[in-house]
């Protein structure tokens, strides 16, 4: 079966011999990481992450594999490179978010926090879904090998929900509630909603956001 392509963060992607920036040998390059990443991207979510080789990778974006090394220094740095969207998304959505709360002082500018939060992190899942179900797919997993970057990622969702948390809590905008349960607990109900959107189980996607939000707000919030 043919794979699309996955096109890595220009950050991400290793600059050594880059070539003039659009030039020829820029633009095969960057050709070269996007075929591995795609390539990795379906084999990762067909067979896990621990059950795909390199040999594997290589064959499949039909490289050879001392190409693969002169772009990433082993299988955990191209998970790092294909999960880096979705980090640095959420780590902007969740600061955001908790510098709002740490100003907030009523219950309608603690919903319009949470409101942008929900938003944010709701258009990520929606424009990354295949990067969202090897995230949702690996991140329970042991953090050993190259699953290590996906549960990092779910270590930051984890803390940045947990401080988002309590600072609601410091300005009494939440029912008090131990932080780290009430984040858990939010995380994992997420998580399967946005589970069952990607898997077709949830009519319009579209309305993500909003039921996101209305799931942070109704399992958080206080009385008023």
């Amino acid at each position: 079966m043919a794979h699309s392509t996955t096109q890595v963060p220009t950050e991400a992607v290793p600059s050594e011999r880059p070539g003039v920036p659009g030039g020829k040998r820029d633009r095969n390059r960057r050709a070269r990481v996007d075929s591995l990443a795609s390539a990795a991207l379906e084999l990762f979510l067909e067979e896990g992450i621990e059950g795909t080789s390199i040999d594997d990778i290589t064959k499949k974006a039909r490289t050879a594999k001392g190409s693969f090394y002169r772009y990433f220094s082993g299988k955990e740095a191209l998970v790092e490179a294909l999960m880096s969207p979705v980090s640095e998304a959420f780590s902007e959505a969740f600061s955001c978010c908790e510098t709002a709360l740490s100003r907030a002082r009523t219950r309608e500018e603690m919903t319009a926090a949470y409101t942008e939060v929900g938003e944010a992190l709701a258009v990520t899942v929606l424009s990354q879904p295949e990067r969202i179900r090897l995230y949702l797919q690996e991140n329970r997993g042991p953090r050993r090998g190259a699953r290590g970057p996906v549960v990092e990622l779910a270590d930051q969702i984890r803390e940045s929900a947990i401080a988002i948390t309590e600072t609601a809590h410091a300005h009494g905008l939440m029912r008090t509630f131990p932080a780290e349960i009430s984040a858990l607990a939010v995380i994992g109900a997420a998580e399967r909603l946005v589970l069952a959107t990607l898997n077709g189980r949830i009519e319009h996607p579209e309305r993500l956001p909003e039921q996101v939000t209305t799931l942070v707000l109704e399992g958080l919030a206080g009385e008023g």
